[in-house]
C-alpha cells in the first residue's frame, strides 16, 4: 500500500482538506498505514499535480479542500482490483524468536512475555480507538471496521501465542 492510494481512498468518499485527512489518519489509517502531517501535504502537492486531485474548494489562510478526480478514482480502482499487495513481511520479532535459543529458558520466557504484553496493551488501545470513533453508515466505518477487526483479532492471536510459546519453552 502506498500514502498514495491511501489518500485517494479517504478522498474517494467526500472532499476534505490535508487538516481533515490527518484528523481521518488519526482515526483510521493510523494503525495500518500511519504518515506525518508533512507526507500527507507533500502527497497532496504530487497528487494534484498529476490531475489525480483537484482543489475543490479555497479557504481562509489557504486552507484547501480536495477532490478526486475521474482519474485519480481510475487509478484507486486500478490498484484495488488489479496489483497484487505485497504480501512480504518482515518481523523483527520473530527473527529474534529464531535465536532465543542463545538465550536462557528464563530470558527467552522473559521476552515470550514482554511480547505477550506488548500485544496484549496493542490489543487494549484498538479496544479504546474502536469506542472512541464515532461509527456511521459511510465507506469509511464500514470498511473501517473490517480492518479495526482484523487488528484486534491479530493482537488477540499475537497474545495468545507468545504465551503458548513461553509455556513450550517452559515445559522443555
Amino acid at each position: 500500500m502506498s500514502l498514495r492510494h491511501a489518500v485517494l481512498g479517504l478522498l474517494a468518499e467526500r472532499t476534505a482538506s490535508g487538516y481533515d485527512l490527518m484528523k481521518l489518519f488519526e482515526t483510521s489509517l493510523a494503525n495500518v498505514w500511519p504518515a506525518t502531517q508533512s507526507q500527507v501535504y507533500g502527497e497532496l502537492g504530487k497528487l494534484a499535480a498529476s490531475g489525480l486531485l483537484t482543489v475543490a474548494a479555497e479557504g481562509p489562510r489557504g486552507r484547501k479542500e480536495y477532490a478526486i478526480t475521474d482519474e485519480g478514482m481510475a487509478e484507486l480502482r486500478h490498484w484495488l482490483t488489479e496489483t497484487e499487495p505485497e504480501r512480504f513481511r518482515r518481523s523483527e520479532t520473530l527473527l529474534r524468536v529464531f535465536f532465543l535459543g542463545v538465550l536462557t529458558p528464563v530470558e527467552a520466557t522473559t521476552y515470550l512475555g514482554l511480547e505477550a504484553a506488548r500485544a496484549a496493551a496493542g490489543h487494549a488501545g484498538l479496544e479504546q480507538l474502536e469506542a472512541s470513533v464515532d461509527w456511521g453508515d459511510d465507506q469509511i466505518s464500514t470498511y473501517g471496521r473490517l480492518a479495526l477487526e482484523y487488528g484486534l483479532r491479530l493482537t488477540a492471536m499475537q497474545e495468545e501465542w507468545a504465551r503458548w510459546a513461553a509455556e513450550q519453552i517452559e515445559t522443555r
